[in-house]
């Protein structure tokens, strides 16, 4: 498992990258670092799924056509290469047999004697319920604890997403309690549910190689 070191050294530890592939139900799933022409294909799945997307995402100031057309894409995928080349974040793009499906990022990333990070996703509503999303999370959840040098990682979600609850509960986050009245979600400040995995719950054999002993995924 990477020290986290490199980092103080001035090289950004685990990136850019690209992680998997490994087959599920609804396809082959990959992880590429966002690009500045997935602008088309994120704006017309993101406006297509705003009513599969938008209850579980923050409040949208200037409103969700606005904040997810496609020339919003580029001010967005501008901040999170420059996040990415600081050592704050580690964004991808989560593909299905090839196709932009969706999107996953490590944030707020802590080093010195922390070394912990938030993680967030979410999947096109066409590509839901197939094991996208829980091969995404153990692909990225392999690379913060191994090559990205983190040691914790967290990820909140409203009580009522049981489709994230079943995602972070097969791949082994566990609850560590209810943050009220959290973050201002779909018009109103939401409870989360705060899930947690440390490195050493991972070890020996990582999530993926899990993934694939439970029959989950395939590697492909």
């Amino acid at each position: 498992m990477g020290s986290g070191l490199a980092w103080e050294g001035g090289r950004h530890p685990g990136w850019p990258v690209r992680l998997g592939p490994l087959r599920v139900a609804a396809g082959v799933v990959a992880l590429r670092p966002p690009k500045l022409f997935d602008a088309s294909t994120w704006s017309r799945i993101r406006l297509r799924d705003q009513e599969h997307l938008e209850n579980w995402e923050p409040t949208a100031v200037d409103g969700w056509a606005e904040r997810n057309a496609a020339m919003a894409w580029p001010a967005q995928w501008s901040s999170l290469r420059s996040l990415a080349r600081r050592g704050q974040a580690l964004p991808f793009v989560i593909t299905v047999d090839g196709d932009l499906a969706g999107q996953i990022t490590v944030g707020n990333i802590v080093r010195g004697s922390l070394r912990s990070a938030w993680v967030g996703y979410w999947v096109a509503a066409d590509r839901a319920g197939g094991g996208v999303a829980t091969a995404a999370l153990a692909l990225v959840v392999d690379h913060c604890f191994g090559d990205a040098g983190l040691h914790r990682l967290e990820a909140t979600v409203r009580p009522e997403n049981a489709a994230s609850l079943r995602v972070l509960t097969k791949a082994g986050f566990r609850e560590e309690g209810l943050f009220l009245r959290y973050l201002d979600v779909a018009g109103d400040w939401r409870d989360h549910l705060c899930f947690a995995m440390t490195s050493e719950e991972t070890s020996p054999e990582g999530l993926v190689r899990r993934l694939v002993a439970r029959g989950y995924a395939r590697t492909a």
